[in-house]
């Protein structure tokens, strides 16, 4: 074959295979199918209703509870007060040189939600997740709007009218609602409540609290609105970690094959007894699922194990007059137990194992250590910093004088009356910047607002005789019933003497 007779083959080829390919045009991203979740009742749904009231109700109400440190601390119960540095919650009040403590509760959080995803597999997901909360709540506002699962679709594929215009406008004005309460309670963390909530509404609150609200409001409309199990799937984290913290003795939402398969409808099971499983393929684990997803195809990135299908069954499985449990919450090693016909293990030894006790200790740990610091943690605190220019001055009399900067801190809500002094330095005497050398001695008695810092400028003398460089100790004592106190060593600085 010559040149001209091959180059006309190649291209002819290449055609066919671009035709071919045109023709077999795939989009690599899927078109979103809307997922409008059957309404059921059921042990978990009936838990899911009771988490979904706790959770949202801690959030709404918890900048509301009112919590007495008396006259000069906020009486918010929690409160994150950003413009003096503090962290209220309850009894305790965090400083930000105690930022460990929030630290703590953070690792604490990620240690208990590796327990629980190592016990229950995603339980996290199926019930407190706050994107699971607020999409459950905007779910049952559709369906109260809109009608259960049927008339969903049916509305959603009908032509755009009156009725359906009206019913979207009442359901989006309700979802955007909550939005914007949900980023108005937010803000509530950040300042005292009351007083901003008039400040918000008078249009004299700082901009920063109408940003946060706005971006607050968007996000919660769009992700519990329309994003939905998209944000699960596609843009959360969570379910690609995970899968490093199950194993065959987590409890998942499995369907049991070996009891379900070959799939046949009641009818045709009455027709040819002994041939077809339990699953009479009614769809209803399908329909209840959130995420729209079939459990029937195993384990799965959308399942979030809010067992929601597991009702579903139980019911149909009643109705039917078949056992309970096609679908249920169990293990991998539970399930190969019960495909061979015994016995499943203790629960207790599904959650007492090597794992799950090493994330319970570390967790233990940290959570007592905390504890343990906060009961011993002293309300007093100082800080030495000494002036470096000059470091010394050599005074008349032969003494040399340093000069310091003392930082006392009052963790207290309630004004302090304190004692400084000095130790390690015979004959030395201090006396503060409003003060003079007459009245020097070995003690500074000053007094230290509420929940605040003192800046203490200090003076101090000793003999010019002695090294170079000399340690002492700087100590600050509550003079009141409370007593406690704080030392802070530094040292002192003489001119050198030449040998």
């Amino acid at each position: 074959m010559n040149a001209p007779e091959q180059d006309v083959d190649t291209s002819r080829a290449r055609g066919e295979i671009t035709q071919h390919v045109l023709a077999d045009k795939r989009s690599l991203y899927e078109k979103r199918k809307p997922v409008f979740p059957q309404a059921v009742d059921g042990f978990y749904r009936r838990l899911k209703w009771v988490i979904m009231a706790v959770t949202l109700a801690v959030y709404y109400v918890t900048p509301w509870l009112r919590w007495d440190r008396g006259a000069y601390a906020p009486d918010q119960a929690v409160l994150v007060d950003l413009a003096h540095r503090r962290f209220y919650m309850f009894a305790i009040e965090i400083w930000p040189h105690e930022f460990y403590y929030v630290a703590g509760l953070l690792v604490m959080a990620g240690i208990g939600l590796f327990l629980v995803t190592s016990v229950f597999g995603r339980a996290w997901c199926g019930y407190t997740c706050p994107q699971t909360v607020w999409t459950d709540l905007f779910q049952h506002i559709e369906r109260f709007i809109d009608g259960d699962h049927n008339a969903q679709v049916r509305l959603e594929k009908a032509p755009w009218g009156p009725a359906k215009i009206a019913r979207r406008l009442v359901k989006w004005s309700i979802w955007l609602m909550i939005a914007v309460a949900t980023g108005g309670a937010w803000i509530f963390y950040f300042a005292d409540a009351p007083s901003l909530a008039r400040q918000f509404f008078a249009g004299e609150a700082p901009l920063v609290a109408y940003t946060t609200v706005a971006i607050l409001t968007a996000t919660t409309f769009i992700l519990g609105g329309f994003l939905r199990e998209q944000f699960c799937i596609y843009m959360c984290p969570w379910p690609r970690i995970q899968a490093a913290m199950m194993d065959e003795r987590s409890a998942l939402v499995t369907y049991k094959t070996w009891r379900g398969e070959p799939r046949g409808s009641v009818k045709q099971a009455n027709k040819s007894p002994g041939v077809f499983g339990d699953c009479i393929d009614c769809l209803q684990c399908v329909n209840v699922c959130p995420t729209g997803i079939d459990i029937r195809e195993g384990t799965q990135i959308g399942c979030i194990t809010c067992a929601l299908c597991i009702d579903a069954c139980n019911n149909v499985m009643d109705q039917v007059g078949r056992p309970r449990g096609l679908i249920d919450y169990v293990t991998y090693e539970d399930a190969a137990r019960e495909q061979k016909g015994e016995a499943p293990r203790s629960a207790w030894r599904n959650v007492l194992r090597p794992r799950t006790l090493l994330y319970f200790a570390g967790w233990g740990a940290i959570g007592v250590a905390m504890l343990f610091m906060l009961g011993t943690r002293s309300h007093l605190d100082i800080s030495v910093l000494q002036d470096r220019n000059p470091a010394y001055v050599q005074l008349s009399d032969g003494s040399v004088r340093n000069n310091y900067t003392l930082k006392i801190r009052n963790m207290q809500t309630r004004p302090r009356r304190l004692e400084v002094t000095l130790s390690g330095i015979d004959n030395a005497v201090i006396w503060s910047d409003d003060g003079s050398r007459e009245q020097a001695s070995q003690r500074i008695v000053t007094t230290a607002p509420p929940d605040s810092v003192v800046r203490l400028r200090v003076f101090m003398a000793a003999s010019g005789n002695g090294p170079a460089f000399e340690d002492f100790t700087f100590t600050v004592r509550a003079l009141d019933e409370a007593g406690g106190s704080d030392s802070e060593k530094t040292r002192f600085e003489r001119p050198e003497v030449a040998p």
